[in-house]
């Protein structure tokens, strides 16, 4: 099995340079890393290249110019970039486990996708944490988090549990699995089947409606947020636009009411040469 890993990445070159760290250093370490790259400054690219090299990662950079938030347009041409059979989504402000993209892997299962979450830093956790520190396994360390997270008590131990009380956490909790683009998987061929993402969203659902669709054709979710560990870098979201949220929400209301395979608005417009591959049944939103 062929494995990529698609990390979303925009002007956070500190935070994706932390999470590069992190990749460098997975007990499965035979997969391939493209940094889908929103139109960021060359100061991106430029991490990305030192990572290539320092850090002794398969990596790419796919960028597209900046023309406002077109995260699900640049996704679509990383998947595009890649041939890998499974592919693993996160975000450039999210350090992974050592164990992250091993665990994906061993829990990936035909006919579904993976759902997993994140535990968020604070503002204060998040500049205590260095790359030296990452690289030698203490991002998700209890004794790292106990220092700078002295209030979140409870919570933090669900990062050291041990894979049986994983395995028994992700069955028992009440939280329902979506796609979360902050860590997700699922096999290409099933994200070429309903289009990929839907190019028209902005900010806010747009990784729900994407995991929507995937149910809509089959696919079915498994929870696994106790199994996949990343941590969250604190960051200001500044990019959070009321009419964006408002489209997004119409986008989806269609999705769930339609049962809708696939969108009309995905990689197939944007990458023509996956137009076959990406083709369905026509049950697409309008």
């Amino acid at each position: 099995m062929r494995v990529a890993v698609i990390l979303s990445s925009y002007n956070s070159p500190e935070r994706l340079e932390k999470a590069l760290c992190g990749y460098s250093i997975q007990h499965h370490d035979d997969f391939e890393l493209l940094v889908a790259d929103d139109g960021s400054t060359d100061e991106t690219r430029q991490i990305v290249e030192r990572a290539a090299e320092r850090l002794d990662l398969n990596i790419r950079h796919v960028w597209h110019e900046d023309d406002g938030f077109r995260k699900c347009t640049i996704l679509n041409k990383a998947v595009a970039e890649t041939d890998a059979d499974y592919l693993i989504f996160s975000d450039g402000d999210c350090v992974p486990r050592a164990d992250f993209v091993a665990a994906h892997v061993a829990l990936a299962r035909p006919g579904r996708y993976l759902s997993g979450g994140c535990f968020r830093l604070s503002q204060e956790a998040t500049r205590s944490l260095t790359c030296e520190q990452i690289l030698a396994g203490r991002a998700a360390d209890l004794s790292f988090l106990n220092a700078h997270l002295p209030r979140m008590r409870l919570k933090k131990y669900r990062l050291a549990v041990d894979a049986r009380t994983a395995r028994l956490l992700d069955v028992l909790t009440t939280t329902r699995p979506t796609w979360n683009g902050h860590n997700s998987s699922c096999w290409r061929r099933d994200g070429l089947k309903v289009n990929g993402f839907d190019e028209r969203m902005r900010y806010g659902g747009e990784d729900r409606e994407f995991g929507e669709r995937l149910v809509n054709v089959g696919v079915r979710p498994m929870q696994v947020r106790h199994r996949t560990i990343c941590v969250h870098l604190w960051h200001d979201r500044d990019y959070v636009c009321d009419e964006g949220l408002a489209e997004n929400l119409r986008i989806r209301r269609l999705t769930r009411s339609r049962r809708a395979h696939q969108t009309a608005h995905g990689i197939a417009e944007s990458c023509p040469e996956l137009r076959e591959k990406a083709s369905g049944n026509g049950r697409g939103v309008a």
